[in-house]
């Protein structure tokens, strides 16, 4: 058994089983990666995928579990060479952070500039997605951190660390109704035409919740992933929207109106989501220090349970 049968078997597995596109992921043959797939599963005295004839078409029983070992194993050879590399190029490095459209719009312009002008060596690219695309970036070693609202908890392998809370407003057309409708409740809310983010997304689900509790069904006639688009079509009169307080500004939206509806819904919190096994970068602690002051690095290695 060796290292490479193991990055075989990841391979295909996250390639849809496909070994062709495994072995050209892994500049091998096709034949190579069979062989040594072969090799394994005679070594283990086991068969990790069912086979119809040559083709691979599931994951067996116990290859789930070959493959959640092997995926561990090949994650702490990476944290290995990390390692290496930290004390190699010090301040050289990349930071990659899977994110929502909110976070990267609104939030990091304010955190990234600092950051990358006190790490110049350090290159930072963003992965933007919904909250469960941007927490399986991190699962899959494709990010090393996610900024998200919600699904964070829902996945075994993520620490998750609260940042900030925030609720949202409702945005209008200067002359709209609504503005005389004090307090603002969420019926009078649901009597119009609403643009939203789409349930999936960031605070989307906190929206309909509030509303159902109501007994109320939103006229939700378009949803989207990005606020300016909401602010784009309530300023066209194709109805109300609510989107994240921040990502109102007075001087930028002059054409639109804000109120306040930190009444009606609760209050959302911001995580940062980590995988239980990453070994952290020095200017990764620099940068969670950066997005939320209380996250030191003693209490992040405490949630990473690294220190009692």
């Amino acid at each position: 058994m060796n290292l490479q049968q193991l990055r075989y078997v990841a391979e295909v597995a996250e390639r849809n089983l496909n070994v062709s596109e495994a072995a050209r992921a892994l500049h091998t043959s096709q034949s190579g990666v069979s062989r040594q797939i072969g090799l394994l599963e005679e070594e283990l005295g086991l068969d990790v995928f069912v086979r119809q004839g040559k083709r691979l078409v599931a994951i067996t029983q116990p290859g789930e579990e070959v493959l959640a070992i092997a995926r561990r194993m090949l994650r702490d050879i990476g944290a290995l060479r990390q390692v290496g590399e930290e004390y190699a190029s010090g301040e050289l490095g990349r930071l990659t952070i899977a994110t929502t459209h909110t976070q990267a719009r609104y939030v990091l312009p304010d955190i990234l500039p600092a950051f990358m002008r006190q790490h110049p060596g350090v290159k930072v690219a963003l992965h933007q997605g919904n909250p469960t695309q941007c927490c399986e970036y991190v699962v899959s070693g494709e990010a090393d951190l996610a900024i998200a609202t919600e699904a964070i908890d829902d996945f075994d392998l993520l620490v998750s660390l609260p940042c900030y809370q925030w609720n949202r407003s409702l945005i209008v057309a200067p002359d709209h109704p609504l503005l005389d409708v004090k307090p603002l409740t969420l019926a009078a809310i649901a009597a119009w035409p609403l643009i939203t983010y789409d349930f999936s997304f960031t605070g989307g689900s906190s929206v309909n919740r509030a509303f159902a509790a109501k007994g109320l069904k939103p006229n939700v006639m378009l949803s989207a992933i990005d606020a300016d688009i909401i602010k784009t079509y309530v300023a066209l009169g194709l109805g109300v929207g609510i989107v994240a307080s921040m990502a109102f500004d007075e001087t930028v939206d002059r054409n639109l109106r804000a109120v306040d509806c930190s009444h009606l819904f609760p209050a959302s919190t911001t995580r940062i989501g980590l995988h239980r096994n990453a070994w952290l970068r020095g200017y990764t602690y620099a940068f969670i220090q950066s997005f939320a002051a209380s996250l030191t690095r003693d209490v992040v290695d405490a949630a990473l349970g690294r220190r009692a």
